[in-house]
């Protein structure tokens, strides 16, 4: 009581405060950013504008994409080159349809991808609006998931439950609707925390069946393959199949995880393989596989390696071995780096046979794999001349990027790929990946040397995301190998209709005042002699001016790596 007689005034009730609201495009890019997340590969649209004006801001780098297959190619190249997901985002309808090709590739390649696709507003849906599609129709069979966003308090929960589903397992692209007048909406800022990735691992029964099976083969084999590897465990795998003299061989256009000059590597896989490491396949006694399957291509059509009395290990963290073709004998569940770690603890005694299959087979890869003369000839620009004068020039950390079509047999064979990712391609034999993958490596290793080696008729597909290249600072070398013809399909049609060349022959137009007018240095080479004056111009330009360069090589037709 008070003097006065009266009660003290009691403190009003404090009400806890009411927590901050964001819009749910804004949520979605601080989710994004607080998964780490670096950049978005982005053709804009209407559809989206919320979650635009949440990158404004943020320090996602927002590259903006001239198609949407471009910006799809780049997301799927920055999913291999990192442990995180690429990532892209499309407007509604058409975008969505010109982004499927990189969905594809990310599909068939096994790559973490993550495209968000704006949709047209919740109330407008199933009364044909403008740009209106079923994205759930269109994307269910080629993505791990679609999600919609149809509730905006979900926001932060879905982004965290698509880079999860992206990452886990067998990695793969995963989409998500985002309508436009949802992602407008005001819920609280909380944002959802990673979900965590299982790795799997080597048991001991595993370990134990693995190295029994070792001891007994006289003529071992790994493949190495898909994107889910890191430097350290390649490095580390490296240095255990040089200890105990085992040869790699690696999966068509994954050429790096073991050094293109380890005393292991033997050679690529895939089509278009130089026959020694063909016949390997069938050669092997014990077949072991790490990250990645034989399936379609490196068993030649389902026909190589199908005998089930075959000796195959699987190392995938995909326990339904999509994909895989022909016999398993033993299935180990972990992703690439995991059972590295616990290979490495593996000691076993050196066979002289191990010394001398390895010995033999690397002896032939040296061969396949040495550089032509690097004198130029008097006659037309060869693509041997070019690369014989190129190599030497690359540091250690050199990367190539690669489409689609004949073209890319000259890297396979001669490109010195010295670490892990140091080959980013497409390996569903998509066409108008070269340039956009060659700007994502740009971006994402800016004081590396990186090449791409387009078809004339590849580069026609996506070239005009040199203007992307121009706008944000990429400064890959782009080589145009120009035959006038869509090469691969011509040797096929040689083949089975011979002497009717019909639809692939080109017309093609000047690559390097291309080149020029997108922002820069581009120089055409009809004649054997001027090859390597015009690759010192294009390094130079690169080095000194700091922009991409393009060398347009004209070629012979009918003229093929191996």
């Amino acid at each position: 009581m008070t003097r006065t007689g009266l009660a003290s005034p009691q403190p009003a009730p404090v009400s806890p405060a009411a927590p901050a609201l964001k819009s749910a495009g804004h949520v979605i890019v601080d989710s994004l950013v607080a998964h780490g997340i670096k950049r978005a590969h982005v053709v804009p649209g209407e559809s989206f504008l919320d979650v635009l004006d949440g990158l404004h801001d943020s320090p996602i780098e927002t590259i903006i994409c001239r198609h949407e297959g471009g910006a799809t190619y780049m997301a799927e190249a920055d999913g291999k080159m990192n442990q995180m997901p690429g990532i892209a985002m499309v407007t509604r309808g058409p975008g969505a349809a010109n982004a499927h090709v990189g969905l594809h590739t990310a599909w068939q390649d096994s790559t973490p991808m993550v495209l968000f696709v704006g949709l047209i507003p919740f109330a407008h849906r199933d009364r044909e609006a403008f740009q209106e599609f079923d994205i759930k129709a269109w994307f269910d069979t080629g993505a791990k998931r679609v999600m919609v966003l149809d509730h905006a308090e979900r926001a932060s929960e879905i982004v965290a439950e698509a880079l999860f589903s992206a990452m886990n397992g067998r990695p793969g692209p995963v989409v998500i609707g985002l309508p436009e007048d949802v992602i407008r909406q005001q819920i609280p800022a909380e944002l959802h925390p990673p979900i965590p990735v299982a790795t799997g691992g080597m048991t001991t029964v595993d370990a134990d069946a693995l190295a029994e099976a070792l001891a007994s083969s006289s003529k071992p084999l790994f493949v190495t393959g898909g994107n889910d590897w890191t430097q350290e465990g390649a490095d580390r795998f490296t240095s255990w199949l040089e200890k105990h003299h085992i040869p790699a061989a690696a999966e068509w256009r994954t050429q790096g995880t073991v050094p293109f000059n380890s005393s292991s590597y033997v050679g690529p896989i895939g089509y278009g393989r130089p026959r020694p490491t063909y016949d390997l396949l069938e050669e092997t006694d014990l077949l072991i596989f790490v990250g990645t399957v034989p399936g379609d291509v490196i068993t030649d059509g389902f026909l190589c390696r199908q005998d089930w009395t075959k000796k195959n290990f699987l190392v995938t963290v995909d326990p339904s071995l999509r994909g895989r073709s022909g016999p398993v004998s033993y299935q180990i569940v972990a992703k690439p780096d995991v059972f590295i770690r616990d290979l490495a603890k593996i000691e076993l005694p050196v066979k002289d046979e191990w010394k001398a299959w390895t010995a033999r087979m690397r002896g032939e890869q040296k061969s396949f794999a040495a550089l032509p003369p690097s004198t130029p000839s008097s006659g037309p620009a060869r693509m041997d001349t070019l690369m014989a004068n190129l190599v030497p020039t690359l540091p250690a950390d050199a990367m190539i990027t690669l489409g689609a079509g004949e073209h890319t047999n000259w890297a396979h064979r001669y490109f010195p790929t010295q670490r892990y990712a140091s080959m980013i391609s497409a390996r569903n034999g998509s066409m108008g990946y070269s340039v956009p993958s060659a700007i994502a490596a740009s971006l994402e290793y800016p004081g590396r040397r990186i090449v791409t080696i387009a078809g004339d008729g590849e580069f026609l597909m996506n070239g005009q995301e040199l203007a992307t290249a121009a706008q944000h600072g990429a400064t890959p070398l782009v080589i145009v190998m120009d035959n006038q013809e869509y090469g691969t399909i011509r040797t096929h049609q040689e083949r089975h209709y011979p002497d009717r060349v019909s639809g692939t022959q080109l017309k093609n137009p000047e690559f390097a005042l291309m080149a020029q007018a997108f922002g820069g240095y581009g120089i055409k080479v009809e004649r054997d002699a001027d090859i390597p004056a015009a690759i010192a111009a294009a390094l130079k330009a690169i080095d000194e001016d700091h922009v991409f360069a393009l060398i347009h090589l004209v070629v012979e037709q009918r003229v093929k790596a191996y």
